[in-house]
């Protein structure tokens, strides 16, 4: 039986990514007895005040329409249940309850996946070591998965992709929005090859900041091994290995092309926490094929649903266009992590981005003052924007203004 409709509503009830949702399901053998338990006079699980709403204000009809449209957009979903489900992400903490999917999403059923992480503004020398790398291990028959940011994400996506093989491409917005903007051309010749985007958020999801540590469970989960290429101290990069060496997967570094560069700060430490060397596709076949990975120890699953804040509630209600579930969670983890980092910028700003951020040094703006000031054009300026919450280097704040994040 196709529960599909029944996990969804569960997701409009609690939000997407929710934990709460296997609370639920710890009671119910099935989607279906939950929705109709839930939805009885007599629930047997308790729901606070608004959960109790949403129950009695979402309609299985609308989750059943919600479907519709999105298989008229050609859009694919797969719930926990269906047979699609990559095995990878069942055992994980809180796994997504439903996927959404634009492509192949059978590629994942491959045995042999890696996931390839690294900076934005990555260097010549890294680039070139992760076309070569994953382009050889995509010939050995590996499915590359990424975050199709741009730099090492997108360099290692289509070096798949330009011989003809699949990658996964997770997302940290809808499968359908238009985001990074600079990479959205690429999408055909990754779907021709047989490649996948799929994300937890809902079809018309933005790109929100707090999706992304979210999404990067995902992406970690999902490889047999994570490979890093290139990081600086604070990149992004370091919580997808620190998730999949959570998970039990084994985590390779690219040695760094200067040991005195801050670039590669991340790839000294991580070589130094015990990451594999990674000098070519070999090393990782014989990672992956030659070593048993080991089950995740429930300490380490811990570890790793700290780093991307298991607690959170929907971040995507606006794509369900029925309610709004608080950020709380995350927002308490972010300012915790701004905390410790208070004094220094991400490795991966672009020059535009620093910019940015210096005029905000001497407090909030206005998005048009910041226009003027910084002779750029609004749709850029807003993109940029975007990138920093993001990588919370900035706050937006009501009436178009914006705050640096201390």
């Amino acid at each position: 039986m196709d529960e599909t409709k029944y996990w969804v509503w569960l997701n409009m009830v609690f939000g997407t990514g929710n934990h709460r949702i296997w609370e639920v399901m710890s009671f119910f053998r099935t989607a279906e007895k939950a929705y109709l338990s839930l939805s009885s006079e007599s629930p047997i699980v308790s729901l606070n005040e608004n959960e109790n709403k949403n129950v009695h204000g979402v309609t299985l009809q609308r989750a059943e329409v919600f479907l519709e449209n999105c298989a008229k957009h050609g859009i694919g979903t797969v719930a926990f249940t269906g047979n699609d489900y990559p095995a990878q992400l069942r055992h994980i903490y809180n796994p997504p309850s439903v996927l959404y999917y634009k492509g192949n999403i059978s590629c994942l059923k491959n045995e042999f996946t890696v996931t390839a992480v690294g900076t934005r503004k990555a260097s010549a020398y890294s680039l070139k070591a992760a076309k070569e790398i994953c382009s050889e291990l995509s010939a050995r028959g590996a499915v590359i998965v990424s975050g199709f940011a741009v730099g090492i994400d997108l360099a290692s996506s289509m070096a798949a992709a330009d011989i003809g093989r699949p990658t996964v491409c997770v997302m940290g917005c809808g499968v359908d929005v238009d985001y990074p903007r600079q990479n959205f051309s690429y999408r055909d010749t990754i779907l021709s090859a047989g490649g996948v985007f799929i994300s937890e958020f809902p079809p018309g999801t933005p790109p929100n900041s707090p999706n992304f540590p979210k999404r990067n469970r995902i992406l970690a989960a999902l490889g047999k091994a994570t490979v890093v290429f290139q990081a600086g101290a604070k990149s992004g990069s370091l919580i997808t290995a620190n998730l999949s060496a959570g998970q039990g997967r084994e985590v390779l570094c690219l040695p760094p092309a200067d040991i005195f560069s801050g670039d590669y700060a991340g790839n000294v430490k991580l070589l130094r926490d015990g990451a594999i060397p990674m000098y070519d596709a070999s090393d990782v076949v014989e990672c992956i094929t030659g070593r048993k990975n080991q089950p995740a120890e429930p300490a380490a699953v811990k570890r790793g649903a700290e780093l991307f804040g298991g607690d959170k509630d929907d971040a995507s209600a606006e794509a369900f266009a029925a309610f709004d579930v608080p950020d709380s969670t995350y927002e308490r983890a972010e300012e915790k992590h701004r905390d410790n980092n208070a004094a220094e910028l991400p490795d991966d700003l672009t020059d535009s981005q620093r910019s940015i951020a210096n005029e905000l040094a001497d407090g909030p703006k206005h998005a048009d003052e910041l226009s003027r000031a910084l002779d750029m054009d609004s749709s850029a300026l807003m993109t940029e924007l975007t990138e920093l919450e993001i990588f919370g280097v900035v706050r937006s704040l009501p009436g178009k203004m914006f705050e640096l994040i201390r």
